[in-house]
């Protein structure tokens, strides 16, 4: 792509594995980073991750190509108005965000050229948090769903696409209503089922648990601030599948209720056959 200046707004995990994947995948690009703290900064520089850093949002993205919004998904609606005196007028903005409904709109609501913003969800990650965690291969053959509207500018798509293809990654589009309700489904309600297999724990059986328990939890490692926002933002999704699950949870408990031993059988067969259709 053409970008020859970009602004990356947080350099975490994500944002830092972004400066890092950038740095293989264009050359001759700068790579300007925002963040609240110094230390974070500072970090980002020594690693290599940006060449420049700055605690003012409108400093960070001034003359920047591509904005890409990194942080927390709750920090967006008051970053998206500091970032607006300063962008160009052909300034593409898009972020990294796990929801969409909401982004999208805080977008429309607050930049002057909301058709120049993409919605992108890279879905790559881990439960770690922090520059120091960032990979350059973090996006290398993972999914990017990008979420445009009627309104969006079909160049500034192809462009955003480009760009997340260059970092290795494969492309879907889906609308935002569509994005929230699938991945509410894949990704914030199995958090939430993580979260809640640790919460339910005695520390007598925490201190049994195996592999099995370890992998079925890790995600509940992840910040807790960050998936608050996800949650809360995401909550109609999250409460159907909610729903849902104890609807699965309902069926499996009138099987053993019964000593229904070839259900059980049935239940748990059904649902390993899909999960092998997975690859």
């Amino acid at each position: 792509m053409d970008a020859r200046r970009i602004s990356i707004l947080g350099v975490g995990l994500l944002g830092g594995s972004i400066g890092l994947a950038v740095r293989s995948a264009i050359k001759g690009c700068s790579i300007v980073g925002y963040g609240h703290r110094t230390s974070t900064l500072e970090a980002a520089l020594k690693r290599g991750v940006i060449d420049e850093g700055f605690d003012k949002v409108d400093r960070a993205v001034e003359g920047a190509d591509l904005v890409i919004l990194c942080t927390p998904v709750g920090t967006f609606n008051g970053l998206l108005p500091l970032m607006t005196p300063a962008l160009t007028a052909t300034a593409i903005v898009t972020d990294v965000g796990s929801t969409k409904r909401s982004v999208v709109r805080w977008a429309n609501e607050h930049l002057p050229r909301p058709e120049r913003f993409v919605g992108s969800h890279p879905m790559a990650g881990s439960e770690k948090r922090g520059v120091e965690f960032a990979r350059a291969d973090l996006f290398q053959n993972a999914v990017c769903l990008t979420t445009p509207t009627a309104e969006t500018d079909g160049q500034v798509l192809e462009t955003v696409e480009r760009f997340w293809r260059l970092l290795g990654m494969r492309l879907t589009r889906l609308s935002p209503d569509e994005h929230d309700r699938l991945i509410g489904r894949v990704s914030h309600l199995p958090h939430a089922v993580a979260a809640a297999l640790v919460a339910m724990q005695s520390d007598a059986s925490l201190g049994l648990a195996g592999k099995g328990f370890m992998d079925a939890t890790r995600i509940a490692g992840g910040d807790g601030g960050l998936w608050r926002d996800i949650l809360v933002d995401n909550r109609d999704n999250v409460r159907e599948g909610i729903e849902q699950l104890k609807g699965q949870l309902d069926r499996l408990l009138g099987l053993l209720e019964k000593e229904d031993g070839i259900g059980v059988e049935e239940w748990l067969s059904a649902a390993a056959e899909r999960r092998a259709g997975m690859g």
